[in-house]
């Protein structure tokens, strides 16, 4: 035998030793196999970098994270918020889901108990006499084609979890409920956020139609004027035919407006869980856009960790996929498993429960899966590689939420921003419209520069409707991505 071989033979002695150590110290102890879950640390900024801009924010209300829609002094967004929370199938979807992460964790932890069962039959057999059995039976001057047999037994059965496989199932199957009822408070956040910025998109586009509605009835009074002057020979022909083409192009923006709110008006209905048009009656009447409120107690980006519920559910999936691991390491070790037997057997019915016909069995089972290693080995590199996938995923769920929360401060701010300076070009357009009207009715100014000033005014009364919209709807991404919502609690801390 050469060198090489003699000290494979070795390595592998040593190996053995090891394992039949590891399963001697495992049997006495009863520890459960695998790695113990540690939750992963993840660099986290002290503060969002947005957060300065957000805190000087100047608004009349300030919002709290657990009710935010509240906060933006809307009754009827508070009022739809409110009826989504309650009717969304999605949410029903949700908590269906929770039942079954429930039914799962009912299972993990019934199959760490003894299992018990009642078994009973009555039986009556004809023998037939041309077998061999029944043929020397039937020599028998005893013997009775026709047998009765009655029997009632009660067994119990129970695996014992010597080496925590059974333990580790459960924490996966108590994570992966975990994860649930976080997916839960996910999807309500969710429903909430998205109920509110459909809302707020409705007003926006009632703005913007009510906006170019007004256009249109100033290029209407813009067309009559010059008609009368054509009329009188104090305008051209063409003049007219310019501003009923600009008249034209006015009109042509209110049926896009039109379909736009008749998809969020639809949009909104199916997430109060009703048919399209149910409430559209209540949104009948044009309401102006909520102004976003003042963002208060935003937290740290570490406490995103414990406040957002879809990291929560990031994790908790990773802290099953860990525990499955353990799952997957013991069954390199042999199951051992107690079951037992009482109860009571005859011929005749009238003799099933006397003394005579008493039975009992007691089982020391044991089932090793001991030349199968390679694909135990197979699992636990597969169990390993879904807790690897869960880790990134982990880690990537985190930087998108900070991703999120950055993003929406600073389309909250950009937009006020936006919309303020709109606000102050409005106001300035709208008085060189009048100046240019007036001066065109004096013969100083030419018709373009009257349908120009029309123009521009419409397109950043337009504009500003948008920004004073979009800043709404930074608003609301931001109470989401903050985790705003619910009332917070740390998964992590409920042990199995």
């Amino acid at each position: 035998m050469n060198g090489t071989s003699t000290h494979a033979i070795v390595k592998a002695s040593v190996s053995d030793a090891r394992t039949h150590a590891a399963l001697v110290a495992s049997l006495l102890c009863g520890c459960a196999v695998g790695p113990d879950y540690m939750r992963p640390d993840v660099s986290m900024p002290e503060r969002f970098h947005g957060q300065a801009a957000v805190d000087r924010r100047e608004a009349t209300a300030s919002a709290d994270l657990a009710a935010w829609w509240t906060a933006f002094g809307d009754p009827q967004l508070a009022r739809f918020v409110t009826r989504a929370l309650e009717q969304n199938l999605d949410l029903a979807q949700a908590s269906a889901r929770v039942a079954q992460g429930r039914a799962g964790l009912g299972a993990a932890n019934a199959a760490l108990l003894p299992s018990g069962n009642v078994t009973g039959q009555a039986a009556r057999a004809y023998q037939s006499v041309e077998t061999p059995f029944g043929k020397t039976l039937s020599s028998s001057p005893e013997f009775d084609r026709y047998g009765n047999s009655y029997e009632a037994n009660l067994g119990a059965a129970w695996e014992l979890d010597l080496f925590g496989g059974l333990r580790r199932g459960r924490e996966a199957a108590l994570a992966e409920y975990q994860a649930s009822e976080a997916g839960a408070t996910a999807t309500r956040l969710a429903v909430a956020a998205l109920t509110a910025d459909i809302y707020i998109s409705i007003r926006g586009l009632q703005t913007r139609l009510n906006v170019a509605q007004r256009q249109v009835q100033t290029q209407q009074e813009l067309l009559s004027t010059i008609r009368q002057l054509h009329s009188k020979g104090l305008a051209a022909e063409l003049q007219v035919w310019q501003a009923e083409g600009a008249l034209d192009q006015v009109r042509a923006t209110v049926p896009v407006l039109e379909t736009g709110l008749d998809a969020a008006m639809n949009a909104l209905d199916v997430m109060l869980g009703s048919p399209p048009g149910t409430h559209r009656a209540e949104l009948t009447e044009a309401g102006v856009v909520p102004v976003a409120p003042k963002l208060t107690a935003t937290g740290s980006p570490a406490e995103l960790l414990r406040r957002r519920p879809d990291l929560i559910v990031a994790e908790r999936r990773l802290a099953a996929s860990n525990a499955r691991i353990g799952v997957a390491v013991s069954e390199y070790y042999p199951k051992l498993s107690l079951s037992g037997l009482i109860g009571s057997a005859a011929v005749s019915g009238g003799d099933l429960f006397t003394s005579g016909a008493g039975q009992a069995a007691g089982v020391l089972g044991l089932r090793w899966r001991l030349f199968d290693f390679g694909r135990i080995n197979a699992q636990i590199d597969l169990a390993k590689g879904q807790e690897a996938e869960m880790l990134a995923a982990y880690r990537l769920a985190v930087l998108r939420a900070t991703e999120d929360v950055e993003n929406a401060f600073s389309a909250l701010v950009r937009r006020e921003e936006q919309a303020g300076v709109l606000a102050h070009a409005v106001d300035s357009l709208g008085r060189a419209r009048g100046a240019s009207f007036a001066a065109y009715q004096k013969g100083v100014v030419s018709l373009i520069e009257v349908l120009q000033a029309d123009e521009n005014l419409l397109r950043a009364s337009d504009a500003r409707a948008q920004a004073q919209t979009e800043a709404a709807r930074a608003a609301v991404a931001a109470f989401r991505a903050l985790g705003g919502g619910w009332q917070h609690y740390d998964a992590v801390a409920i042990t199995p």
